[in-house]
């Protein structure tokens, strides 16, 4: 008989864990979902308001264990329904969860907390199907960044989201909680939306992976919206792995969001594309003029440290064409988000109006802007008082004739003379950028980016305060990373890219958290 210490051994350690351990740990009956909720739980417990303080996570379901039991009793009886069956997963609070669950959903704002949706998101349908478990939501820039310049990863309800990385490091925004949550380990499956940048960002600063899937490939029903033109949910995980197989679950059609009704079908299983060869033979460009400028927050750390990628992709047997430049690149650095303003204060209004209860009255956004200031102890404390974007989208006017044409402008900028113009001329299968600042081409295009980790600032960086006078970026310590950019629907090559690059590199591993930021509990017999 093998010692209990041997056992210890074979338990997943939670900090990296990912989904195929788990599953094959509770396929063996060496732990139940019982278990795994229990120790997120308590994981979370150490860090998020106590110890580090990473306020990553809002509220955790009061109802997690019982679903856990009723999917193990089910697991035992007639196996599991999917690679995520018993698996637990953090949503970003902007993804709405029946209220008889007992969470809320409100952008990280008091004035939708108690408000009743009238039904689970899109996303969220798909993950219960599959047999996820949902542990809680995660914190997020209130509003998914879109109430005003103000610090990522703050949210009046939250507060500010650290970095496990730097206690002074910002996790970026939109969808922090959902990044540092899955770098420390307190679920192995997060997942974000991304209006411009909010999955890619996060990803990148918090060292885990992150796809932000073109628009319409995955249901945006029941999400806190901006902008339809733009919205899109995708995973947050610590392995291209995991992405793949959470990716595999959530996309899919959704009569709720038309937009999903003109995606390619059937929907791929994205684990196939998991090969480790699969930058052979490609031709990866790279969209210099695409690149921030130093003082936009590109550290001149980040370029060296890509462009020794270039060498690591040539190895793996791709063909770099640099620069292989956007023909729009200066134009879409100069453009304004007019369609934002216009998209938000209407689509807003349309989510207000189709809740079923809202206790603080807030029923549009002129109501959101003066509960703000009616409240402005704890929605516009000092330092997190802006809340000038929603004020510019409520002075909009409708979608009026300028609309059209700025939608038309975006899909020409961003894809075909873009993105789309870059892949043609130079005949690339993808691109790559760093992570930082670099995500707006493909926001404006609808199309994918999956990104991974790159490398890490060194201990000597100057902290700059890019990201809001109370955290900061770059700063000693902190991840950064790379993207792999396409057209639209070309998920599958380049989850098959990032993994061959993740596979050969394996930076997420060469530097850990703050001891001070990982969690002690681990699973036990």
């Amino acid at each position: 008989m093998p010692s209990s210490n041997s056992n210890q051994v074979d338990l997943p350690d939670l900090y990296e864990a990912g989904v195929v351990e788990l599953q094959a740990g509770l396929d063996a009956g060496r732990f139940s979902s019982v278990d795994l909720v229990k120790a997120y739980l308590a994981r979370i417990e150490e860090v998020n308001i106590k110890g580090a303080e990473l306020r990553a996570v809002l509220e955790v379901s009061p109802v997690a264990l019982e679903v856990a039991a009723e999917l193990d009793a089910e697991r035992r009886t007639s196996g599991r329904r999917s690679r995520l069956h018993g698996i637990p997963v953090l949503l970003k609070d902007n993804i709405a969860t029946v209220s008889s669950e007992g969470l809320n959903t409100t952008a990280g704002s008091y004035a939708l907390l108690g408000s009743v949706v009238p039904d689970d998101a899109g996303v969220v349908k798909r993950l219960r199907q599959a047999g996820a478990i949902i542990l809680g939501k995660t914190n997020m820039s209130e509003m998914a960044h879109f109430r005003g310049s103000i610090c990522g990863g703050w949210s009046g309800r939250g507060g500010q989201c650290k970095s496990a990385y730097h206690p002074k490091g910002s996790p970026c925004g939109s969808s922090s909680g959902s990044g540092v949550a899955a770098s420390v380990g307190l679920a192995t499956v997060t997942i974000g939306t991304e209006t411009d940048g909010s999955i890619s960002s996060p990803s990148s600063s918090n060292n885990v992976v992150g796809i932000k899937p073109t628009v319409g490939l995955t249901s945006r029903a029941g999400v806190l919206p901006i902008s339809a033109a733009q919205d899109t949910v995708g995973p947050m995980t610590r392995t291209v792995e995991d992405a793949a197989i959470v990716l595999s679950i959530i996309a899919g059609e959704d009569p709720k969001d038309r937009r999903t009704l003109s995606q390619p079908t059937p929907v791929p299983d994205y684990t196939k594309a998991l090969d480790v060869n699969s930058l052979r033979g490609k031709r990866i460009g790279v969209p210099r003029s695409s690149l921030p400028s130093a003082d936009r927050s590109l550290s001149p750390t980040i370029l060296k440290v890509f462009d020794n990628s270039l060498q690591i992709l040539k190895r793996l047997g791709a063909t770099i064409v640099d620069p292989a430049n956007l023909p729009s690149a200066d134009e879409i650095n100069k453009m304004y988000h007019h369609a934002l303003y216009l998209d938000f204060k209407i689509e807003f209004n349309e989510y207000l109006a189709a809740l079923k209860e809202v206790p603080t009255g807030v029923r549009t956004l002129e109501d959101l802007i003066q509960f703000n200031l009616d409240h402005a102890d704890v929605e516009l404390p000092e330092h997190y008082s802006d809340q000038s974007r929603l004020i510019e989208s409520q002075a909009t006017q409708g979608r009026d004739k300028v609309y059209g044409k700025v939608l038309a402008k975006n899909l020409e900028l961003g894809a075909t003379r873009g993105i789309d113009a870059a892949l043609k001329e130079f005949d690339l299968d993808a691109l790559v950028l760093p992570a930082r600042s670099t995500h707006t081409p493909a926001a404006i295009a609808g199309y994918p980016m999956v990104t991974v980790p790159l490398g890490f600032f060194p201990d000597d960086e100057p902290m700059k305060d890019d990201d809001g006078p109370i955290v900061a970026y770059p700063a000693p310590g902190m991840p950064f990373g790379i993207s792999f950019i396409g057209t639209g629907f070309d998920e599958y090559a380049l989850i098959g890219m990032a993994y061959a690059f993740e596979q050969a590199t394996k930076v997420r591993l060469s530097r850990r958290a703050l001891p001070e930021a990982i969690p002690k509990t681990q699973l036990k017999f």
